[in-house]
């Protein structure tokens, strides 16, 4: 990212943003409610035009790339509640657009995904019947099920017990290193100790060198 602001209407959301994320970045970020981390986000994913600015992609021969495979938990459920999705076709859509798959692959993956997540015995339950924490689960397995080589991860705490909050920590601590990770929370306690990068984004993007990310005003 290179130069990047947004605006909505006479309200500056972002600006200056110059931003690089590399192969097998965990990349943290936190900030202000209203900073723009939400935005930033999607402007990395191209769902959000910038009002100045560049977003460019990379393939791993150093080429600009079209696209990248991403693997996305968005922070609000996107999904109606009265349309008629069971768990497993919820986690099966994140495979939607991968080639090669016959329906006997998709099974599988999903099966495992579903286990993963501790949603196997709520795989045929319709999406509109589960409680937020199981809607946040399901909407994770779908995020998880591409193995996407980006992992773009947009509160993934939120709704979820403390109980699926360490299986969280679990599933980064499995893909750090291996997946790039970029990941929005209001809790950097454990995630900061996984993390090889932290910004702040308020308005714009700040690196964070601080040691301990309790609460923002840690960070200087």
């Amino acid at each position: 990212m290179r130069g990047v602001g947004l605006r909505h209407g006479l309200r500056r959301v972002l600006s200056g943003v110059d931003l690089d994320i590399h192969r097998g970045d965990f990349m943290a970020i936190t900030g202000p409610n209203g900073g723009g981390k939400t935005s930033l986000l999607r402007i990395i994913l191209r769902l959000l035009r910038p009002s100045e600015g560049e977003v460019a992609y990379f393939a791993a021969d150093g080429s600009r790339a079209d696209r990248l495979d991403v693997g996305y938990l968005p922070q609000k459920n996107t999904i109606d509640s009265h349309f008629p999705l069971t768990v497993s076709e919820v986690v099966a859509s994140g495979l939607l657009g991968c080639r090669g798959m016959n329906r006997k692959d998709v099974e599988e993956r999903t099966n495992a995904i579903l286990r993963t997540i501790g949603m196997e015995r709520h795989a045929s339950q319709p999406i509109g019947r589960l409680s937020g924490g199981q809607v946040q689960r399901s909407l994770l397995g779908r995020a998880l099920i591409s193995e996407a080589p980006l992992l773009i991860l947009d509160e993934p705490l939120s709704y979820v017990d403390k109980h699926f909050e360490q299986r969280i920590y679990e599933i980064l601590r499995e893909k750090a290193g291996n997946t790039t990770i970029v990941l929005v929370s209001h809790e950097m306690t454990a995630i900061a100790a996984m993390a090889t990068r932290h910004i702040i984004v308020d308005g714009t993007v700040h690196v964070c060198h601080s040691d301990n990310h309790r609460v923002v005003c840690d960070c200087g």
